[in-house]
C-alpha cells in the first residue's frame, strides 16, 4: 500500500518517515499517488554546502564526488553531518492518476520540500558541475509523494533565480507572520512602541527576503547583521534595513551589543539566517523579554538554544522555521519582483556562483 507521506519508499530503518530514514527506494516506477520529476538542477542548502566545502578544503572535485556518493548510497540528498539537503527544479515526466498535487506532464516545477525526504537518482555523474557552488546542474529523476509540495516555475523569472528564491521562501513568510502578530498585539494593547527586528545574516538569500518581509509586515525599524564589510556595503546599497552592522554572530556579547546599539533597544523579533553553528546564544541575548527568535539555519543546535535561553533567564519564544507557511512561494516571489534591493542581492549572488 502506498503512503501519502512516502513510508513505502523507506528502505531502512523501517517504520520512520522518509526524512529520518537512512536510505530510500529511488526506483523510477511511480505509485498511483506519486509524481516523477526529470531533474535539471539541485540547490544544495547553504549549511550542507559549507560543510562539504570546508571538509574538502575547497576541492570541487571531492565535493562533487561526495554528493554523488551520498545520493547513490542514500537514495536522496541528505548530508549525513548537517542532516540537511536542499531542493530541486525539473519537469514533470509522469504523474500518477491519483496524485493530488495537480501537476501535469511537461510542467516545469520547483519542489518545495527538502531533498532530505525526496527519492532521488542522478544519471549523468554530475558531469556539468564543478563542485564549487550551491546550484548543481544535473540529469536524473526525483519522486514526489501525495503530501509533497511543488510550485510551477513562473514564466517571468529565470529558473535559477526562481530556484534560489523558492529554496528559502519559508523564511520571509514566517517572519511576516510573526512581525504582523507583534504589531497587532501592540496596537490592541495601545502600546505605541515600534516593533524592531534584527536579521542575522541579512545580506544572504533568506536574510534579505526576511528584512523585506519584516518591513512589509509593519516593522518600524530593522537591523541587518553581517560579518564582513563587503556584505555590509551590499546590504546598505540594497536599502532593505534601517541599520546595517558588522558583528560575528558566534560572539554573543558582541552580537547583542551591536543589535542593541543600532536599534536603541533589544530586538522584538530576531531572525537567524546564517549557516554556521554557534549563533544561538547571541540571538537570544539580542532579543527583548517577551520577544521571539526564529531559527532558519540548518546549523542551529536547538539544545544549545533552549539551554542557553534557560541559562540567561531569557523570556523569549523560540521558533523553528520549518520551511512551510501557506502562501510562502507567492510571497517570496512577490518580494523579489517588487523589491529591487532583494533582486539585486540575489542576482549578484548567482553571478558570483
Amino acid at each position: 500500500m502506498t503512503s501519502p507521506v512516502g513510508l513505502h519508499r523507506v528502505v531502512e530503518p523501517a517504520g520512520v518517515l522518509p526524512q529520518a530514514a537512512w536510505r530510500l527506494d529511488a526506483s523510477a516506477r511511480i505509485a498511483p499517488n506519486e509524481v516523477r520529476i526529470r531533474v535539471e538542477r539541485l540547490n544544495l542548502d547553504a549549511a550542507s554546502f559549507r560543510q562539504l566545502w570546508q571538509k574538502h578544503g575547497g576541492d570541487g572535485e571531492k565535493v562533487r564526488a561526495e554528493v554523488l556518493e551520498i545520493v547513490a548510497t542514500r537514495g536522496k540528498m541528505q548530508n549525513p553531518v548537517t542532516g540537511s539537503g536542499g531542493m530541486l527544479i525539473g519537469t514533470v515526466e509522469e504523474a500518477g492518476r491519483r496524485s493530488p498535487l495537480g501537476l501535469r506532464v511537461g510542467d516545469r516545477v520547483a519542489t518545495l520540500v527538502s531533498l532530505t525526504l525526496t527519492p532521488l537518482a542522478i544519471t549523468d555523474g554530475l558531469a556539468r558541475w564543478d563542485g564549487r557552488s550551491e546550484q548543481v546542474p544535473c540529469d536524473g529523476y526525483a519522486i514526489l509523494f501525495a503530501r509533497s509540495i511543488a510550485a510551477v516555475l513562473p514564466a517571468d523569472l529565470h529558473p535559477e533565480l526562481s530556484l534560489a528564491v523558492l529554496d528559502v521562501c519559508g523564511a520571509p513568510a514566517l517572519t511576516a507572520r510573526v512581525v504582523a502578530d507583534q504589531v497587532a498585539r501592540r496596537e490592541r494593547a495601545g502600546d505605541s512602541r515600534p516593533v524592531c527586528v534584527a536579521v542575522i545574516g541579512g545580506a544572504g538569500k533568506s536574510g534579505s527576503l526576511s528584512l523585506a518581509a519584516a518591513r512589509r509586515a509593519g516593522a518600524a525599524r530593522t537591523v541587518g547583521v553581517v560579518p564582513v564589510v563587503a556584505e555590509r556595503d551590499a546590504l546598505v546599497a540594497a536599502g532593505l534595513a534601517s541599520e546595517v552592522v558588522l558583528a560575528d554572530a558566534r560572539d554573543p556579547v558582541g552580537l547583542s551589543t551591536a543589535v542593541t546599539s543600532a536599534l536603541g533597544v533589544p530586538a522584538d523579533v530576531t531572525v537567524v539566517c546564517v549557516d554556521v553553528p554557534g549563533c544561538e546564544h547571541g540571538a537570544v541575548l539580542a532579543t527583548a523579554d517577551g520577544g521571539t527568535v526564529i531559527f532558519f539555519s540548518m546549523a542551529t543546535s536547538f539544545a544549545a538554544a533552549a539551554l542557553g535561553a534557560e541559562g540567561l533567564a531569557a523570556d523569549v519564544t523560540m521558533l523553528v522555521g520549518n520551511g512551510y507557511v501557506p502562501g510562502h512561494a507567492e510571497l517570496a516571489l512577490g518580494l523579489l519582483r517588487s523589491e529591487p534591493g532583494v533582486r539585486g542581492l540575489f542576482e549578484a549572488r548567482l553571478a558570483a556562483d
